[in-house]
């Protein structure tokens, strides 16, 4: 059965219920405490900057991200869940799909993502608008491992990893190559790699060189004129 990040989001409210509740007790304490948040956030998010795979938790704006996955699993304890099973990952500034992803919240009152690992068939499609208003450039990256950081927006690619931009490609020529996409989307790579480059020919070039090869079209010579 599929389950979608609402359940997420609140296995982990139900997780912070356990381990605030001295702080939830009264209601009174309560209002203060929400007052006290908001500088914290603010200073957050001017340290963390714009976050790829951001859940949206700390922006002014809210963001859903859905989780589907065959099974799921949440440990209290560590504030982790786990979803194995056809995992898929909707959000509206990427896509992802694995075999597992284990997801790692942060602990306190301003809960977050912390770290997320996905593996086993990593698949990873994000869109980037064209600054110029034409249409987004698709990139999509493939790996046996993806290792998200919250704290630096980094996402760490292992395990033959491959990424795709247009036609261009760059894949690792070793196993041991690490692929390292930083929130401003500029790609690093540590270890033996190719790069591709296609470029299409132009249409007009061909259809100039197909008229010039063509033979020169024979003109039949004018009738004799009649004799007087």
């Amino acid at each position: 059965m599929k389950l979608p990040a609402l359940v997420l989001f609140l296995a982990f409210a139900a997780v912070t219920c356990l381990q605030g509740q001295i702080a939830a007790a009264p209601a009174g304490s309560a209002v203060p405490a929400k007052k006290a948040e908001k500088p914290r956030t603010e200073k957050e998010n001017k340290s963390s900057g714009t976050n790829v795979f951001g859940t949206g938790l700390q922006s002014n704006e809210p963001t859903t991200t859905e989780i589907y996955s065959d099974e799921a699993f949440f440990d209290s304890t560590k504030n982790m869940g786990i979803f194995s099973g056809r995992v898929k990952v909707t959000d509206p500034r990427f896509n992802l799909q694995s075999d597992k992803l284990t997801v790692f919240i942060t602990k306190g009152q301003n809960q977050g993502l912390e770290k997320a690992i996905a593996e086993g068939n990593v698949g990873l499609v994000r869109d980037r608008p064209d600054p110029n208003g034409g249409p987004p450039t698709r990139a999509v990256g493939r790996a046996d491992k993806a290792t998200y950081t919250a704290a630096t927006g980094d996402v760490e690619l292992r395990g033959t990893p491959r990424v795709q931009e247009g036609p261009n490609m760059h894949v690792a020529t070793s196993p041991d190559t690490v692929m390292v996409i930083n929130q401003n989307s500029q790609l690093t790579t540590h270890g033996p790699s190719r790069t591709e480059i296609r470029q299409e020919p132009k249409e007009e070039k061909k259809g100039k060189a197909t008229s010039s090869q063509t033979a020169p079209v024979q003109v039949s010579p004018a009738p004799p004129l009649p004799k007087p």
